[in-house]
């Protein structure tokens, strides 16, 4: 445990992942364990979720609310929005958003938290710090494509990932001294190479025994997939842009690729890498902090 006489409080900066975002709540879990202080949280995406309901002194119901997903059970919880601007309009997670945090203004925290999200008509990147907790934590996550977006004073907002993945920049806005970051994606290696490519024949044309399920499968990956694929690939490239001009102090990388972006249920899992991958670094952070004080 860190001696409390001799430390610097951590700015902390939770990284957009999707499911594989409950891996903050190890981190999160760990830092407490290690008698690290957050003295201000800066959340993108599922970031912005763990990290408020963190501050809220709801991280143990949104960890049982983790732990209890099954792939049932988030198909209950997802809304069809037929002719709407996503796949899904998101009110049956806001409504168990809101009874938990129902009534709490981010101003009620003990703690600043921010958090990121998109403005759709300018590509403006917003950063939410005053209002209320669940509309900031919907429009950092309301997916584009996937959720509906979520009006905000006048503003169309979705995914804050889309401009800022892993929000550093947030934390030294602050005037953090020590900014401690998660980033989700790090151990997606290869999404930054560039590969010279010859146009090649179609391989259904050198399978001319493949039956039309083998084709159709050949062909279909899937539009959810197709999306959300991009948007990876998408959130990969800005995050190393942003994170090479304005690193963070101590990087956390749990290792989480072999876990997909909809794979919610496997939060078991993540919460642990999340956990593993702190206490490793916890003599990184203690040294910092010492030079901090």
């Amino acid at each position: 445990m860190l001696d409390q006489t001799q430390r610097s409080d951590i700015a902390l900066a939770l990284g957009g992942g999707a499911a594989r975002g409950w891996a903050h709540i190890g981190v999160l879990r760990a830092l407490d364990e290690a008698g690290v202080r957050v003295s201000m949280v800066a959340g993108t995406s599922i970031g912005a979720l763990v990290g408020g309901c963190y501050l809220a002194g709801k991280l143990d119901e949104l960890e049982e609310f983790a732990r209890s997903l099954t792939m049932r059970r988030i198909v209950a919880l997802l809304d069809f929005a037929i002719g709407g601007s996503g796949l899904f309009g998101g009110m049956r997670l806001s409504k168990r958003m809101r009874e938990h945090l129902a009534d709490i203004d981010i101003e009620d925290l003990d703690r600043p938290f921010t958090s990121v999200a998109t403005e759709i008509a300018t590509g403006h990147e917003i950063w939410i710090h005053s209002g209320s907790l669940t509309t900031a934590i919907h429009a950092s996550y309301a997916l584009p494509g996937i959720f509906e977006p979520v009006q905000c004073n006048g503003r169309t907002l979705v995914d804050g990932a889309l401009v800022n993945p892993v929000p550093v920049s947030v934390c030294r806005a602050h005037e953090a001294p020590l900014v401690v970051a998660v980033n989700l994606h790090y151990d997606l290696y290869g999404r930054s190479a560039v590969v010279k490519h010859a146009a090649s024949q179609n391989p259904l044309d050198l399978m001319p025994d493949a039956t039309p399920e083998e084709r159709k499968k050949s062909r279909r990956i899937g539009m959810t997939n197709v999306m959300v694929e991009a948007y990876n690939i998408i959130q990969d490239r800005i995050s190393r842009a942003r994170l090479a001009g304005d690193p963070p102090d101590i990087l956390l990388m749990p290792r989480l690729s072999d876990i997909g972006l909809s794979e919610f249920h496997r939060a078991a899992e993540a919460i642990d890498r999340g956990y593993e991958e702190t206490r490793a670094k916890l003599d990184d952070i203690k040294r910092a902090s010492e030079v901090l004080v």
